[in-house]
């Protein structure tokens, strides 16, 4: 039997397997009990393009420390979404590397929709 662990990696290589085959930017998300990351990956999944994440300080500052809520989740949501739009993308798919869509990723995901990706 696999953990939860082995089962949230299992989901995510048949997610990239999938994604890959579009050809598009990546936009990927890792969460941890007190922190949330966002990144773009190119297409051919050889450069990260845009990231961000409620460690960077100037983040911090804004959430008074609290980066594993929801609300944290939609300022990474804006800030990644900003950042990929500075470097020219505006469609990605999203990689929520095997975590449920719900909670912070949902979040995240509608923040980043809101602010102009497309996926």
């Amino acid at each position: 039997m696999l953990t939860k662990k082995e089962q949230r990696l299992r989901r995510s290589r048949q997610t990239r397997i999938r994604i890959a085959t579009q050809g598009v930017a990546r936009l990927t998300v890792n969460r941890t009990n007190l922190h949330i990351y966002a990144s773009v990956i190119s297409g051919d999944g050889s450069k990260v393009l845009a990231t961000a994440s409620t460690a960077e300080a100037d983040v911090r500052k804004d959430l008074s420390g609290k980066g594993g809520n929801t609300a944290a989740a939609q300022a990474i949501g804006k800030r990644i979404a900003e950042k990929a739009k500075a470097v020219g993308v505006e469609k990605v798919a999203f990689d929520r590397a095997g975590f449920a869509y719900h909670g912070r990723v949902k979040a995240l995901a509608d923040a980043a929709r809101e602010s102009g990706l497309q996926f």
